[in-house]
Order: C-alpha cells, then sequence, then structure tokens
C-alpha cells in the first residue's frame, strides 16, 4: 500500500532520516516508536509531503508520490492527524471538521462522514457549534482526528495522539484507533506510549538517530530486553 525506500530528509546540511525503508500493507496499523528527537515526526511529515526528500523514493499503491504536494496525497487517500492537533481554534468544532472534506469526493460523502465522526466521538457531535479553542485537550485532539477521517482516508497517520492527554482519555483515544482500524482503515501511529502503541499494532518500527534500528512483529518486540529497559521502565 505505502512504501519507503532508502528515504534520507536534512534539516539543511544535517541529515534527519537515514536510508529509511518502512512498509504498510492494506488494513494494517503499524506503530514507529523511538526516543525524543529520533525522528519520527520527520518521518510522518515527510509521507504528507511536508518535508522534501533529499535521496530515495516513497510509493503509494505501486505509484511514486515522493513530490507531490500534500494536498494531491490527501485526495489520493492519505490524512495526518498532526502533534499538537492543528486546529483553528476561533473556528467552531463543526467548521473544522468541514475542512478536512474539502476534496471532490470527500466533499460528496460529507454529510455521512461527519455522522459517522460523530458516531464515534459524542462529546463532538454535542460540541458541535462550539469555537474548538474552548475544548478540552482530548476534545481537539478528538476533533483533530475527525477532521482527518472527514478526508474519506485510506491511511491515516497518527503523530502522538495521546501527548499531554489524561489517563482516562489516553484509553479512549487508543479504543477509538483501533475501531478506526477494524472499520477497514489502514493507521501509522508515531506514539511515545510505547507500551499503548505495542499493544494494538501489528508490527512496529525503532527509530534512533534518524535510522530504523529494529522492526518487527509488535508483541515479539515488546518481549525483548533492549526494548523493555529502553522503552517500557522494565
Amino acid at each position: 500500500m505505502l512504501g519507503l525506500k532508502n528515504i534520507q530528509v536534512n534539516y539543511g546540511a544535517a541529515p534527519a532520516l537515514w536510508d529509511i525503508s518502512i512498509d504498510i500493507g492494506e488494513n494494517e496499523l503499524i506503530s514507529v516508536i523511538g526516543p525524543n528527537g529520533a525522528g519520527k515526526t520527520t518521518l510522518i511529515n515527510t509521507i504528507m509531503g511536508l518535508n522534501r526528500v533529499k535521496q530515495g523514493q516513497i510509493y503509494w499503491r505501486s505509484k511514486d508520490i515522493t513530490d507531490l504536494p500534500s494536498h494531491l496525497l490527501c485526495e489520493r487517500g492519505i490524512a495526518l492527524v498532526p502533534e499538537s492537533r492543528r486546529l483553528f481554534t476561533s473556528m467552531s468544532v463543526l467548521e473544522n471538521l468541514q475542512l478536512g472534506a474539502m476534496h471532490r469526493k470527500a466533499k460528496a460523502k460529507r454529510a455521512q462522514t461527519l455522522e459517522w465522526v460523530c458516531e464515534l466521538f459524542p462529546v463532538v457531535k454535542q460540541k458541535l457549534s462550539h469555537a474548538s479553542g474552548t475544548l478540552s485537550g482530548g476534545q481537539q485532539q478528538m476533533v483533530a482526528i475527525g477532521r482527518a477521517l472527514m478526508a474519506l482516508p485510506e491511511l491515516l497517520l497518527l503523530d502522538e495522539p495521546s501527548l499531554g492527554l489524561a489517563p482516562s482519555i489516553v484509553t479512549e483515544m487508543f479504543r477509538v484507533i483501533q475501531k478506526i482500524h477494524k472499520e477497514g482503515k489502514s493507521v501509522l501511529l508515531v506514539e511515545q506510549n510505547v507500551s499503548r502503541a505495542l499493544s494494538i499494532s501489528s508490527r512496529t518500527y525503532v527509530l534512533e538517530n534518524g535510522r530504523v534500528v529494529a522492526q518487527g512483529d509488535s508483541t515479539e518486540l515488546s518481549k525483548q530486553d533492549d526494548i523493555k529497559k529502553a522503552y517500557l521502565g522494565l
């Protein structure tokens, strides 16, 4: 479905990603973990066309999309929920959600998709007329995910969706991510809550210093001593 082949990304003269190769299949839930500064956000932003690729290729359904701009990637079926949500805080929740459905295919199904988003997040339905900036952090994250879903993505990119949220909200967030996946979406989850990420994903990539240093079945990785020591506090 999505493939990255030997990707290198620089910030100025300094390499941020080195020789990154990953793949995501149909209806997979893949996690990416690693320490702060490992390149996780750079990776997910590069997939979404927000960083220029210095070397390597990105493929979507066997077609090279390396140099496509973000709006065209969205039309092809990829959507990003960015770190820190990036809502338009003076606009209503409904207006923020509608911004996710701007391309032709998504706009045609906007009413149906909005209904689905409100089913996933009942509290969002109650807040449609409220300014998004008045919502709690957890509610804003729900709106951010809902906005991405309004684009009818086949692949949902999630960048640190649990960051800064209360434990009870984190539990609900991961439940919804699993539900989205079960309804047929592929998911790439960049997450600092390593135990949660490993528990819901089928495969995991471990990034350190801009490189993939480990990859494999999430359950098996969670049993490895170096992973348990470095990321699980065991």
